[in-house]
């Protein structure tokens, strides 16, 4: 008998705990989570800021990871960026602000693609993730970016308009009462890159709190990645 999904669901999948050696030698943990079958897809996870709490844990992702490879076929790629800890352990390394995560940004796309062999990876950034992903994931191999809660904190329009020259979709959620960037002011400050298309959340907050949230969240990313339209059922 189907079951609703709940905050603490936690679907069936093969979760395996890793480490990854950037080239500056600090150690990231993370973990995989994926299919119990055939994957149609990947996304590798970017999380939010972590002198504000952030970490791979964020209720987001681990919602991810609990669901997406059972409700879609996707492996969840999570990790902790250098400085960063969760109930996993801790990355070793310094906050840096956005600038040395790229090397991190960098070290775990080349694990997915050497190490996990997986296709049809996209990058999924949520908030402090989205400036990593706009700045940093400029690799060739990945299919494109997923933007949560974009602030624009410290992408540069310099560093915006490289996406111009880039044909991979860029889709940007942006929650209606959002902290930092509300869908009318996303308009604005994207708009030197026409091609990125923003996709405004009703009721919707910069931390995505409560399941309607998570749910079109996690619906968003599974249409992007798999190309099913429809939103991801309610129960499982």
């Amino acid at each position: 008998m189907a079951e609703i999904i709940r905050p603490s669901t936690v679907l069936p999948a093969q979760r395996t705990p890793f480490h990854v050696i950037t080239s500056d030698g600090v150690d990231l943990i993370g973990e995989v989570s994926s299919p119990l079958g055939q994957s149609k897809g990947a996304i590798l996870t970017l999380h939010p800021l972590p002198i504000a709490g952030g970490m791979m844990d964020s209720h987001v992702y681990k919602k991810a990871a609990s669901r997406l490879p059972a409700m879609a076929g996707i492996t969840v790629v999570r990790f902790n960026t250098r400085g960063t800890t969760s109930e996993a352990g801790s990355s070793s390394g310094e906050f840096d602000n956005g600038g040395a995560e790229g090397l991190d940004v960098q070290a775990m796309i080349d694990y997915c693609f050497d190490v996990l062999k997986l296709e049809n990876l996209w990058i999924v950034g949520w908030s402090f993730g989205t400036d990593l992903a706009l700045r940093h994931a400029k690799d060739p191999r990945h299919k494109g970016l997923i933007l949560l809660s974009p602030p624009l904190r410290t992408t540069t329009d310099e560093e915006l308009v490289y996406w111009n020259s880039d044909p991979r979709p860029i889709t940007a959620l942006v929650p209606e009462h959002d902290d930092y960037l509300k869908p009318e002011e996303a308009k604005a400050r994207f708009a030197i890159v026409p091609k990125l298309t923003i996709i405004p959340v009703e009721d919707a907050k910069h931390l995505w709190l409560g399941e309607p949230a998570v749910h079109r969240v996690l619906s968003e990313i599974n249409r992007i990645v798999t190309g099913e339209s429809a939103a991801l059922p309610l129960e499982f």
